[in-house]
């Protein structure tokens, strides 16, 4: 689609907006002992210089508790190649800038697969999927609609989401709790500059590398891409991606929407004509800075105002 000038400034005003907005917070733990399978590092999470997190020996969900909350909740999951997530980059401001519109926001401190976890690629998708049954679980307390939570995700975020969203029917884990008797399937997904698929000639990521390795089989890669499993039952797909991604090709919003139409699944993609990788809620005065404005419209026809 094409950014005019004038829908360019409104979204970068939102987000501007969003910024000066605060929220309280929590903090939930995933696992009320040992995640699946075990395993992990040791010790606490470590930060790099830019906010990104790795050494995640439990994972768990920090809670942005909007002033006056909607009802509808979203989980958000960063991005960072499966070897670090970038908290402070992506996953916190979506988190305000969501509760700025009286969305419930849950950021995933999810297990990083090559971080010795016996369950491997598994384990992100454990933990994304335990995370939206525990939201679920604990929906009254925090005033939100059980039906309205939905799901956020940024780049190898983007690629852990979409397979909650494509495979929420797997069962990558034995239930534990009365939480896991609940259903793991979101209400929508929004997938910015995702990865996609695995397979070649769009498999050069560090997100192929960390959850199959550099030299899989044919069938480990389509396993572990999200558009094998697009069906009918999937919720509505929202997709933003810059044609000039040097990470994520173009082709991954491509692959995505094609399956989505394939399955009548029903999804919105819109391309930026500049911008790159990891540009998070938009840089200001960019084509970037008006995504925000179009995912909070698409909320709103899904059924999950903002």
């Amino acid at each position: 689609m094409i950014i005019d000038r004038r829908s360019l400034v409104l979204g970068t005003a939102a987000v501007l907006a969003a910024g000066r907005a605060t929220a309280g917070t929590a903090s939930l733990r995933l696992w009320p002992g040992e995640p699946p399978g075990g395993g992990g590092p040791d010790g606490s999470p470590e930060v790099d210089g830019k906010g990104a997190v790795s050494n995640i020996a439990v994972p768990g969900l920090e809670v942005f508790v909007p002033s006056r909350p909607t009802g509808t909740a979203m989980l958000v999951a960063a991005g960072g190649g499966y070897k670090r997530i970038e908290m402070e980059k992506e996953a916190r401001p979506a988190a305000r800038w969501l509760a700025a519109r009286g969305i419930t926001a849950f950021v995933l401190s999810y297990r990083l697969p090559r971080e010795g976890w016996a369950d491997g690629p598994l384990a992100p998708l454990q933990d994304a999927q335990r995370a939206l049954r525990l939201i679920r679980s604990r929906a009254g307390a925090y005033g939100v609609d059980p039906d309205r939570i939905g799901i956020l995700g940024f780049s190898a975020g983007g690629h852990l989401v979409g397979l909650a969203a494509t495979r929420s029917a797997f069962a990558s884990y034995r239930p534990i709790d009365a939480a896991d008797d609940l259903p793991a399937r979101p209400s929508a997904a929004a997938l910015i500059y995702p990865i996609i698929t695995l397979e070649p000639p769009y498999d050069h990521t560090s997100t192929r590398v960390q959850l199959v390795g550099r030299h899989p089989t044919p069938s480990e890669s389509a396993e572990w891409s999200v558009e094998t499993h697009v069906r009918s039952r999937c919720p509505p797909v929202f997709l933003t991606q810059a044609a000039d991604d040097p990470i994520s090709d173009i082709a991954n919003s491509r692959i995505m929407v094609q399956a989505c139409e394939r399955a009548g699944v029903r999804v919105e993609a819109h391309t930026l004509v500049s911008g790159g990788h990891g540009f998070g809620m938009g840089r200001p005065g960019t084509p970037s800075a008006q995504w925000p404005g179009r995912y909070e419209a698409w909320l709103r026809t899904v059924g999950a105002p903002a």
